[in-house]
């Protein structure tokens, strides 16, 4: 499914001649087709999908960040412009407060007593999110959480 609207997608973007576009879904598409070799798969469910194109995601924030820092603007804008192509194929994010409020259920759910339970409630916290939340932002909030008291 949303495998077929990216491929899609690189073939409308290089009728349009839109090289930024086509560019980044090429590069995403061959990512893809590592991932699917590595599992021998044909082709990818959704969530390996959105596991890719967070990857891709990630890589383009890092670099944004290095060309920054290293006074490169045209290259961090050209890095800004494929991370907005890539964000346009992920789920909309869960709201950090609607996270703290399945954290905060996970963790009575389990009965964790601290950090040493982290496992226990990720698990169960990424079982309810799925792909509509980055898992090192509900690991940073799962960590604040078990780090404080139990209220």
């Amino acid at each position: 499914m949303l495998e077929e609207k990216i491929l899609s997608d690189y073939k409308q973007a290089m009728k349009d001649k839109d090289t930024l576009k086509s560019s980044v879904l090429s590069f995403l598409r061959a990512e893809m087709i590592n991932v699917a070799m590595a599992k021998k798969k044909k082709s990818l469910e959704d969530n390996d999908v959105i596991a890719v194109i967070r990857k891709q995601s990630k890589q383009r924030q890092d670099s944004i960040e290095q060309f920054t820092k290293g006074g490169r603007a045209e290259l961090a804008d050209k890095e800004t412009k494929e991370l907005e192509i890539l964000k346009n194929y992920l789920p909309k994010e869960i709201p950090a407060e609607e996270i703290q409020k399945i954290i905060e259920e996970a963790v009575v759910s389990t009965g964790a007593g601290g950090i040493k339970d982290m496992g226990k409630v990720m698990k169960e916290v990424l079982a309810k999110v799925g792909a509509q939340a980055d898992s090192k932002t509900v690991s940073e909030l799962v960590r604040a959480r078990l780090s404080k008291p139990a209220v």
